[in-house]
């Protein structure tokens, strides 16, 4: 079965079933990859790990999976056992609430040796001008390596965003965010994300099962490219379906790598043991034929 085939099979599948028939050698790949390989993110170089920790497998109104199971300690413990295997990119959110658990992490680790990565539902610019100087104090850090809009859905976004635009970009002048760009959670705005100028990394939605999706694995790969070939950093996520693919985690993760318009992915693991068998099955996963 060649790529095209099968994502017309998971697109009609619509879900876990759709990969009992995963084509391993249409996304085999001949060079082996690391959760901890380094790779330079979008036009700013921003210089992250290939696999993200992240921290809100399911994260609404402050609070996730991540925080409600770990707690502010053990959440903290998991992002530096991450760092400890050479995962250097923690994915945070306001919406998570997990500001802080990323403070406590970072009284173990030089906050240099690691990119922060949060998100804001600011739209105006005194919002987002709040939300700057909140974020920090909750971080414990001087500066954000990657912020982005987050869950942006609409397909005129930028027009109902400027405010927060023009404050986040002024603040990556003075170096107080390192690049910025979108989440986004609609096809439309995915499109948005790709043609605008201002977006320099964007977090998108992408598995083979089409769980949790803005719409079928090609037509996502597609917009994907076009960002690739405007030079923004891409960043995965959803590449579990929010949990619901853990058990297909060997072809999702074979998937996602063989992909060349994704930089590197976030998988909110929520235990040092989740995070390890990551670390182990991302370089099988990868040359997997």
């Amino acid at each position: 079965m060649n790529r095209r085939g099968f994502f017309v099979r998971t697109a009609a599948g619509a879900g876990v079933l759709a990969l009992h028939d995963f084509p391993y050698r249409a996304f085999a790949g001949t060079t082996k990859k690391m959760a901890s390989d380094r790779v330079s993110l979008g036009p700013m170089k921003v210089q992250v790990s290939r696999l993200a920790q992240g921290s809100g497998t399911n994260g609404v109104g402050g609070s996730s999976n991540q925080t409600r199971r770990l707690g502010l300690r053990g959440l903290a413990d998991l992002f530096n056992a991450a760092y400890d295997n050479g995962i250097t990119l923690w994915d945070s959110a306001d919406q998570y609430g997990t500001h802080p658990h990323i403070k406590e992490a970072l009284k173990r680790v030089s906050r240099e040796k690691v990119a922060v990565l949060s998100k804001t539902s600011a739209s105006s610019e005194k919002d987002m001008r709040a939300d700057l100087d909140r974020f920090r104090r909750e971080l414990g850090t001087d500066y954000i390596d990657i912020l982005l809009l987050h869950g942006v859905t609409e397909r005129d976004w930028p027009e109902r965003k400027k405010g927060a635009m023009a404050v986040l970009a002024e603040a990556r002048e003075k170096g107080i965010v390192r690049t910025h760009g979108t989440s986004c959670h609609s096809l439309e705005a995915l499109k948005t994300a790709a043609a605008n100028p201002w977006v320099q990394v964007d977090l998108a939605r992408i598995n083979p099962a089409q769980v949790a999706m803005d719409a079928e694995p090609q037509t996502v790969l597609d917009v994907l490219r076009q960002m690739k070939a405007a030079g923004k950093g891409v960043i995965g996520m959803k590449i579990l379906g929010a949990g619901r693919l853990r058990n297909r985690a060997d072809e999702s993760l074979q998937f996602v790598l063989a992909q060349d318009c994704v930089d590197c992915f976030t998988i909110g693991s929520e235990s040092r043991e989740e995070m390890l068998d990551l670390t182990r099955k991302i370089p099988a996963a990868s040359v997997r034929g």
